[in-house]
């Protein structure tokens, strides 16, 4: 994926992610902040979430691990179904219909079950998702909050529909998103299933 980050300002980065639903995830980026670069990851393996970053590769920026860290990791293991078709139909997932164009799902994974609440438009696109979160986007104690966002475009790869652009933060529905949520605009070029 191509992206920007909103650190001080918005940062373009670059970045890759896999993604497997019964262990986790590992989300590699690159990013230029002021010109510099920073390197690292945001990963969620085996019940365990952690985030690693480094200036120049050499010195530490954000280090975080924990039990916080880990269930707010898992979080977005669970947001990041909507880029699992095959997880979205599996007997893990309940679907609950609130009318044409709102959708609930709960997704019962092993540590943590979570909802989402998805929207889509009159053609079936998926246009907005939220769900409640547990992080510090204030940056004080962890707390639940709503996180979630737009998404903007899709885009099939090797046979699956899904979302290719997308503006995600915290707030999500709310006025304080455009303010003060949203942190992560992205732009998904590639896609493999295995």
């Amino acid at each position: 994926m191509k992206a920007e980050i909103k650190l001080d300002a918005w940062c373009p980065f670059e970045a890759e992610e896999v993604i497997r639903w019964d262990r986790g995830f590992v989300w590699q980026a690159r990013v230029r902040m002021h010109g510099l670069p920073i390197t690292g990851s945001d990963r969620y393996v085996d019940g365990a979430g952690e985030v690693r970053w480094k200036l120049l590769g050499l010195l530490p920026v954000v280090t975080a691990a924990g039990p916080d860290v880990s269930r707010s990791a898992l979080a977005r293991v669970q947001a990041e179904a909507v880029w699992l078709p095959s997880v979205l139909v599996s007997p893990d997932v309940i679907w609950e219909s609130g009318d044409d164009s709102h959708f609930g799902v709960t997704l019962r994974h092993p540590q943590h079950p979570a909802h989402v609440d998805l929207v889509i438009d009159e053609t079936g696109r998926l246009v907005h998702l939220a769900m409640r979160r547990w992080g510090n986007p204030e940056g004080g104690p962890f707390h639940e909050g709503i996180f979630g966002g737009h998404v903007v475009a899709e885009r099939t790869f090797e046979g699956f529909t899904v979302p290719s652009e997308v503006r995600l933060g915290w707030h999500a529905g709310t006025d304080r998103f455009a303010s003060e949520g949203e942190f992560f605009r992205a732009t998904v070029e590639d896609a493999t299933y295995r």
